[in-house]
């Protein structure tokens, strides 16, 4: 007996375009997620909407420069989770030995993403670009890093965090 109608493919044909909150739901709340340092991260970073520290030095600094109040809690969140003690925001210096974290705001031009991007990783910083889609130019330098980059990346779509440490190259956009 033949099958009659439309075929599996032209069924699936407008899966191509759907929008990219379902495209990552399967991310939703750490599932498909197969890394157990970024499951730990989802689960214990992205999802808690309480500080977990009395340490608010980098929710404080960040709240200053009208960062979203969530953004603010995830990252000071992340701070405590991954034991880093130093943070800086838009550095001057060139160099980021010392520094446990680096924080690249929405000041930083994407022109300039790209040297910080490689400063981190000699270093072993982590690097922390906040709103990476937030114009065309932004959204391909921080695309480019994310190819270029040696270890985990992961993109929230609030802010993108390139890890330099002994973990393979993985990219999660959640």
């Amino acid at each position: 007996m033949k099958i009659t109608g439309r075929n599996i493919k032209r069924r699936l044909y407008g899966l191509s375009i759907i929008p990219s909150n379902i495209k990552r739901a399967r991310y939703w709340r750490g599932h498909g997620v197969h890394s157990p340092f970024v499951y730990n991260i989802v689960r214990q970073v992205f999802m808690c909407r309480e500080l977990k520290s009395d340490n608010k030095s980098l929710f404080e600094a960040l709240s200053s420069l009208d960062i979203p109040r969530r953004r603010c809690i995830q990252l000071q969140n992340l701070l405590h989770h991954c034991n880093y003690t130093s943070f800086e925001i838009d550095p001057k210096r060139e160099d980021f030995s010392g520094v446990d974290m680096v924080i690249a705001t929405i000041d930083i031009e994407p022109e300039r993403l790209a040297a910080m991007a490689e400063k981190a990783t000699q270093s072993g910083t982590t690097l922390c670009i906040m709103s990476p889609a937030y114009d065309a130019p932004r959204h391909k330098a921080c695309e480019a890093l994310v190819a270029q980059h040696r270890c985990t990346s992961i993109d929230n779509r609030g802010y993108l965090l390139l890890f330099n440490n002994y973990l393979p190259k993985q990219i999660f956009k959640l």
